[in-house]
């Protein structure tokens, strides 16, 4: 999977993978995929909730040795 943005949060533990991934998305197109690459496993719970509440879609998390690249595609408003 190609991310259109990738936000580095090697190291930052919760709430700021979260907060930091909030701010980004804001910045991107409908339909544009971020990636997250987090050190924190909260990420995994976090990013569910998250997803669910905003409505942008949680596409998959992969774990990678001690990282954690989470995808999410933005939705639309109202979507």
């Amino acid at each position: 999977m190609k991310p259109d943005v990738t936000l580095d949060c090697y190291g930052l533990l919760c709430p700021m993978p979260i907060f930091k991934a909030s701010q980004k998305i804001k910045e991107m197109e409908t339909g544009q995929i971020l990636e997250i690459i987090s050190t924190d496993d909260g990420i995994k719970r976090d990013i569910k909730a998250w997803c669910e509440k905003t409505g942008n879609e949680l596409l998959k998390i992969d774990e990678i040795d001690d990282e954690y690249h989470t995808f999410v595609r933005k939705q639309s408003p109202g979507e």
